[in-house]
């Protein structure tokens, strides 16, 4: 087995834009911000931190060949596509769009004032050019048990949205103050803090925006502020790039 890893990302670090109506933090190459070194961890080919101004969004545009999740932290999107497929997504509910051989969609905030801030990742498919696809399962009763969920899988789990990655699991846990999960094994990790802080062992604090991508994860455990108020952190387990 390999050595396990540990590549801690800090916030501040991460790629960013601010074009008026979007600020949007970029944990790996997105559009203009290009690094070689820097392009995805595993499978793991895009996490980004958006936050959109009440009444506007991204209009429509395409894909292909993308699984594409979109994880919502406050406020609620409107995601609309050219297969017909409309859903509001809010806190807790896992979505998923399969982009297959090609997709038109737009993602609006639902809210003409109030500001909206999610988490949108994309994840390489195993296999090319299917049918694009649509999915979104509430799992706010599951997060709310404590522990780690599965919410996002290529691996069949009851409680997730399928994704088209046979080696991927998209994991979030809304973590009570002093509340200890550990990370699934897997030849990849990329562990994102989207709320709050914890503590990850022989790592350190995590701290709100942080990340920790680590390679063979071997049952990393990580634990909650105890004197916070809790933290929310999105954890995926996948294999390599083929």
């Amino acid at each position: 087995m390999n050595t396990p890893t540990i590549d801690i990302r800090r916030a501040a670090g991460r790629f960013h834009t601010r074009i008026g109506w979007l600020d949007s933090k970029h944990s790996f190459s997105f559009g203009r911000h290009y690094s070689p070194d820097n392009t995805n961890h595993g499978q793991l080919l895009v996490l980004n931190d958006d936050r959109v101004a009440g009444g506007t969004g991204f209009e429509t545009h395409p894909h292909r060949d993308m699984e594409i999740v979109t994880w919502v932290l406050d406020g609620e999107v409107e995601h609309k596509d050219s297969e017909g497929n409309r859903g509001l997504i809010y806190p807790g509910l896992a979505q998923r769009m399969s982009a297959g051989t090609g997709i038109w969609h737009s993602e609006k905030n639902w809210s003409p004032t109030d500001e909206v801030h999610f988490i949108q990742m994309w994840v390489v498919p195993d296999t090319a050019s299917i049918d694009p696809g649509y999915q979104q399962v509430d799992v706010n009763d599951l997060l709310d048990k404590g522990g780690l969920v599965p919410v996002a899988s290529g691996q069949g789990h009851d409680s997730a949205i399928a994704i088209q990655q046979r080696d991927a699991v998209l994991w979030a846990a809304r973590m009570k103050p002093g509340e200890r999960i550990t990370v699934p094994e897997a030849g990849f990790g990329h562990i994102f803090v989207a709320k709050g802080n914890v503590e990850m062992e022989a790592a350190g604090p995590l701290l709100t925006g942080d990340a920790a991508r680590l390679t063979a994860t071997g049952g990393m455990a990580l634990t909650a502020d105890p004197n916070g108020d809790g933290a929310e952190v999105l954890i995926w387990t996948t294999g390599p790039l083929p």
